[in-house]
């Protein structure tokens, strides 16, 4: 006999100024059951939690905690109902304490006065809960601590609440392997006790490690919800992008891997250094190619991005360009050299939040003109416009604000950025990070395209598969070290993993 649901919404609605976010919408959830919730950025994925949670509240559709109806008016409300969310970006306060940040707002009192020592027993029991009491300190200040321990925390605090639904939305962004391998260990505990998760990630393979079933949306509808077991990979990835999967087998097959001779190099870099940072590093990079960068966390990747960048200064060695030493040392000198840079991080270093998709766009053309010349109104909305039509940016108009649009769209936004100033090299540090396998899809095919229009490009990704894909040579690093260069039909996942095992 199947169980009972724990969670149920049907027909869930929310519309919003020119968008209707979620059209009918039904999603349900059994009790020690991890749900996948999928789809591509702007599927409503992010909607429907917040309509879970009481962010927004719902147009039309019905919710149920366990055959009995909820209207949950904000997060604080959604935790009385037992359903508990944990964020990409955690949502906690980072100048107090472990134990502090899990009793926030529940703090044991006595005559008015908070019992700190209540307070930390019953951290602690939340910790103990997820077999961590040992291994976390609950009087240390939560900013000192590791993304990773900051999520247990958050974990830790829907347990403090007797949560029975717990969302973990895009939890391994910012995690290492072995991060994320204890993450999937307290998951598959939780589950085990009853629990109910919601697990919303664009990581395929994790996905199937851990999920049971599978719900994927698509421009804010349902698609389905299938069994983990029974979708294979190919499929789920043809329903979330709306294609056959035909087409989705040929989107996944590596670029051509082979440089075209004669090839001009525009960079050349000889011993270049920062203390702390990368250790002497040598490399050229040509005309219309792609130069992958390869390497665990910590090896230097976007390090050695930032001083080609002039986001730190070099304290050695020397950059040429068109075989000229030149300084890099400010991002308005490499952008006055021709050079345009996609951070790793859209959120704090990338979009501008609460600009439009128009000014983000321009910024960078802006700055190199100088805040004496501005672009007139009328050049900023074709150059929007052109970029919106040119990069399928999903929006209602140029005058929304970015922080808008799903994170996919917000990508295209930074990249149309630095596209808009022409630039000769392209540094693209984690450009579908975070984004779903259709938005990544049309990347890789621009990333590939301005290579072949002359661009060069450096790519740096945690995907090594990206890496495989897309770059015609591929430098390892290591500790800070370039260990390796590979290029043509040496270029290959296990080829790079081998490499830095050495």
């Amino acid at each position: 006999m199947r169980q009972e649901p724990l969670l149920t919404m049907r027909g869930i609605e929310k519309s919003f100024p020119g968008v209707r976010a979620l059209k009918d919408v039904d999603f349900t959830l059994r009790s020690g059951q991890i749900h996948a919730l999928m789809g591509e950025n702007g599927a409503g994925k992010s909607t429907l939690i917040k309509v879970l949670t009481g962010v927004y509240p719902r147009d039309g559709g019905d919710m149920a905690m366990e055959g009995t109806r909820i209207f949950p008016s904000s997060p604080r409300d959604a935790e009385k109902f037992g359903i508990s969310t944990v964020y990409q970006e955690v949502n906690l306060i980072p100048h107090l304490t472990v134990a502090e940040n899990i009793c926030l707002g529940r703090e044991d009192r006595a005559a008015g006065i908070i019992r700190w020592k209540k307070v930390r027993e019953r951290a602690r029991k939340a910790l103990a809960r997820l077999e961590l009491d040992d291994g976390i300190d609950v009087e240390a200040q939560l900013s000192d601590c590791s993304i990773a321990v900051q999520q247990m925390v958050a974990i830790a605090r829907a347990l403090d609440i007797d949560a029975k639904v717990l969302i973990l939305d895009e939890p391994t962004s910012s995690l290492d392997e072995a991060e994320s391998d204890e993450l999937f260990s307290i998951m598959a505990r939780l589950k085990k006790r009853g629990m109910g998760i919601i697990f919303v990630t664009h990581f395929l393979d994790q996905v199937y490690r851990v999920s049971d079933a599978i719900t994927v949306l698509r421009n804010g509808q349902l698609v389905g919800e299938y069994s983990a077991a029974e979708l294979p990979r190919l499929e789920l990835v043809a329903r979330m992008m709306g294609k056959r999967a035909e087409e989705v087998k040929r989107l996944e097959k590596r670029a051509a891997v082979t440089t075209k001779s004669g090839r001009k190099t525009v960079i050349s870099v000889r011993r270049l250094a920062r203390k702390g940072s990368i250790n002497p590093i040598d490399f050229d990079l040509n005309e219309g190619e792609v130069l992958g960068l390869a390497g665990l966390l910590g090896s230097g990747r976007s390090e050695t991005a930032e001083v080609l960048f002039g986001v730190d200064a070099a304290d050695a060695g020397e950059i040429e360009i068109d075989g000229r030493a030149t300084k890099v040392d400010s991002p308005a000198k490499a952008m006055r050299l021709g050079f345009g840079m996609l951070t790793e991080d859209r959120k704090y270093s990338g979009i501008i939040p609460n600009l439009s998709i128009k000014e983000n766009i321009i910024l960078a053309m802006q700055a190199k003109l100088g805040p004496l010349k501005k672009i007139p109104p009328r050049q900023a909305n074709e150059i929007a416009d052109g970029f919106i039509k040119a990069l399928d940016i999903r929006t209602p108009s140029r005058e929304q604000l970015v922080k808008n649009l799903s994170g996919g769209n917000q990508q295209k936004v930074i990249i149309a950025r630095w596209l808009a100033i022409h630039p000769r090299l392209l540094i693209l540090d984690e450009p579908t990070r975070g984004i779903d396998v259709g938005t990544r899809a049309e990347i890789e095919e621009l990333i590939r395209k301005l290579r072949d229009e002359g661009m060069s490009l450096l790519l740096i990704s945690s995907e090594l598969d990206e890496v495989v894909r897309n770059s015609q040579r591929v430098l390892v690093l290591r500790d800070r070290n370039k260990i390796a260069e590979l290029a043509g039909e040496d270029i290959s996942e296990q080829r790079i993993l081998h490499t830095i095992a050495q």
